[in-house]
Parts: C-alpha cells; structure tokens; sequence
C-alpha cells in the first residue's frame, strides 16, 4: 500500500492542537486496513521524523438524517501518532 493511500488527512481540530503541544502527538485519519507499523513507517518517511507509538481507533459512523430519510456516514479509522522528542510536525507550513 502507497503511503498516500495510508493516511488519508490530518486531524486539525482544538484538542489535536493542543494535544500537539502538551504531549507531542499528531492525529489522522488513515486507511481502514493499515496496520500501526505501516501508519510509522508512512509518518516516518513522508514527514522524515521519529515515531514513538502509535496508537488507532476505528470511528463508528453516525446516522444522519434529511428529512425522513436516514443514512449513515462511513465507519474510519484515526491514528494517534506520538513522535520522539526533538521531533515535530507543523501541518501549516509544509
């Protein structure tokens, strides 16, 4: 699997951020099928850092409505990557 294809965005909400800065950890959303090794090693090399742990949940999807039509939004997967001190990641100013 391509490294692109692994991890599908950054996660850039308020507590990422300050998630970010208190505890140097970074979030995703990554491939449902990738594993924690392959979230390092695509961190690791698209980024060029150092990875400490990695650490996923698979989101449940919600039901939505319009009108009186139900659906349902995609299950994912989200990575919490916690990089090696010394190491960071500015998403803002690659």
């Amino acid at each position: 699997m391509n490294i692109y294809d692994i991890l599908k965005k950054p996660l850039v909400t308020e507590k990422t951020t300050l998630e970010k800065d208190a505890k140097n950890v970074i979030s995703f959303e990554v491939d449902r099928s990738a594993n924690k090794i392959e979230i390092k090693n695509a961190v690791e090399k698209l980024f060029k850092v150092e990875v400490s742990e990695v650490n996923t949940v698979n989101v449940a999807g919600k039901l939505k409505r319009v009108g009186r039509h139900y659906g349902k939004r995609s299950n994912w997967k989200k990575a919490y990557v916690t990089l090696k001190e010394g190491n960071n990641v500015d998403f803002f100013e690659i």
